[in-house]
């Protein structure tokens, strides 16, 4: 079985599991003309992958709070930012793609890449990524489910990342101090600096309306940061503070 065979089979699993809420191992390998030990294996890889839960005799669809929201509209903001950030990926980049909906909208923006390995804490970006026709090799931290950020968190999460070395982390926030980095109301950072140290390159990517939102959890210093990728309403006196510390700032034009 080829791996373009096996991530089709995957993916066909994953759509029926999120459509009918739950499947079973032995319709499924009448309907996929495989074997129930190969459907097992399909399962346990879902499921280890954060995608699913195996039940015996089957598997179900993660609960809905868990993923609610992962397929809301993004906003032209969003996206222009998100096509930005990925014009700086090349084929066969190794890429983190952190938690957030701003991050989440770059995965459609991938489609045309070829070769990418792409590691995330987040199940609506692991989805994303699952319905690219380019099929990029996906790799899942596995963790804790923190609800306030929507992703996978812990030592678990950060053993795994520090196994690994990547091109570039794509990170969100949700406030940006210029003076200091990046900030977030999470009091969980120790993942971000876990990604940031395993990554060349660090691009943070935020609305302009974050920026100079004061709060109080400082994530990543600008020591870390490489690029910040924002919309074209940033004052040109904050591009003007943040770039001072050594940081690229690259203001995407929105079409609404």
């Amino acid at each position: 079985m080829t791996k373009r065979n096996t991530q089709q089979r995957r993916h066909t699993i994953l759509n029926q599991v999120n459509e009918q809420g739950e499947v079973s191992v032995e319709a499924l390998a009448e309907q996929l003309h495989t074997s129930e030990v190969t459907i097992r294996k399909d399962l346990a890889s879902l499921e280890q992958s954060g995608l699913l839960l195996r039940r015996y005799g089957g598997a179900i669809a993660l609960p809905k709070e868990i993923v609610a929201g992962s397929e809301s509209q993004d906003s032209a903001r969003k996206r222009a930012i998100a096509k930005a950030a990925a014009q700086l990926i090349k084929d066969h980049h190794r890429i983190i793609i952190d938690s957030g909906r701003t991050t989440a909208a770059m995965i459609p923006e991938l489609a045309t890449k070829r070769g990418l390995v792409v590691m995330t804490n987040a199940i609506n970006v692991a989805n994303r990524l699952l319905a690219l026709e380019n099929e990029p090799t996906l790799l899942m931290t596995g963790g804790t489910w923190d609800p306030h950020s929507e992703s996978f968190q812990g030592q678990v999460a950060e053993q795994v990342l520090r196994s690994y070395d990547f091109d570039t982390l794509f990170i969100g926030a949700d406030g940006i101090d210029v003076s200091r980095g990046t900030t977030t109301f999470n009091e969980l950072i120790g993942l971000s600096q876990v990604m940031a140290e395993a990554a060349r390159d660090v691009v943070v990517l935020v609305e302009s309306e974050k920026i100079g939102r004061r709060i109080p959890n400082l994530e990543l210093p600008w020591q870390q940061v490489s690029t910040l990728i924002t919309d074209s309403n940033l004052a040109p006196e904050l591009r003007r503070e943040i770039s001072a510390h050594g940081v690229q700032v690259i203001c995407a034009e929105v079409n609404e």
